[in-house]
């Protein structure tokens, strides 16, 4: 683990696993996540590769600074994050709110990005009313106020009637309302249908057949915007398919890797 100066006094709170000399894979989490979220898959992926995770800024260790933030400042935090680790031609791995990151780091630095997988996310999810809605109960009563909701949105029921949801419930629970809400705005201020349907690169994008957050109709609509990319469904699976089936998730990532040549 290592703590990432940039400026103004932000740090991002980055951990590193695998093979340092290897072929990268960096991954962005979803919004009132932490890098954790991939905890469950990494034990499941390739060996000889360099896995680089890192927690958005207001989220996990990360600082937490004034919002509201504005997209471009969360793809320029990744983009700062793969050149810390000397990275060049990563796969980058991002779910929901870390897949619209992936998606404009795509179409602004192709020199730091070989390939994509955008998992359960859009070039634009909901409208700039609900997340203003979201925005509001934030600030009104906490990020905490929200749990019961998200977990409705983000798990299959079979999920939800276990013993380990309660785990990503207090994750969002501890999730810094600053951080929650300017991560909000950004989402609000996004839409990336036009600079997304210009990508040229190999891509995977990947669904959940019981994803109340971003349902799969939305989802392989956004794969049909980049030419030749591959659209993968897992059924049973929410918002989260990585926490819900991990190894199933880490079965796609291996596939994908091999398909593209980044691993043998």
């Amino acid at each position: 683990m290592k703590a990432l100066h940039l400026e103004d006094d932000l740090f991002l709170h980055v951990r590193e696993d695998g093979d340092p000399s290897g072929p990268a894979v960096v991954f962005a989490n979803s919004l009132g996540t932490d890098l954790r979220l991939w905890d469950a898959v990494l034990p499941h992926l390739p060996t000889g590769l360099r896995y680089i995770r890192y927690d958005k800024r207001g989220h996990g260790l990360s600082a937490c600074p004034d919002g509201p933030y504005a997209m471009g400042a969360l793809v320029r935090d990744a983009e700062r994050v793969i050149e810390s680790f000397d990275v060049r031609d990563c796969v980058f791995v991002g779910l929901s709110i870390g897949g619209m990151i992936a998606q404009g780091l795509a179409a602004k630095r192709l020199d730091l990005i070989r390939a994509v997988v955008l998992s359960n996310t859009a070039p634009k999810i909901g409208t700039r009313e609900l997340w203003q809605e979201r925005i509001a109960g934030v600030r009104a009563n906490g990020t905490a106020s929200l749990s019961h909701g998200i977990m409705e949105r983000w798990f299959s029921k079979g999920f939800r009637a276990g013993p380990d949801v309660d785990i990503w419930r207090r994750m969002v629970e501890v999730t810094e309302d600053e951080g929650y809400a300017g991560c909000c705005e950004a989402i609000a201020g996004t839409d990336f249908y036009s600079t997304t349907a210009a990508l040229r690169l190999p891509a995977m994008v990947i669904a959940g057949s019981e994803d109340g957050s971003t349902p799969p109709d939305l989802v392989r609509e956004l794969s049909e915007l980049i030419p030749g990319a591959r659209y993968e469904l897992i059924r049973g699976a929410g918002h989260l398919p990585c926490v819900e089936q991990p190894e199933a998730y880490a079965a796609l990532l291996t596939s994908f890797l091999a398909e593209i040549g980044h691993v043998a």
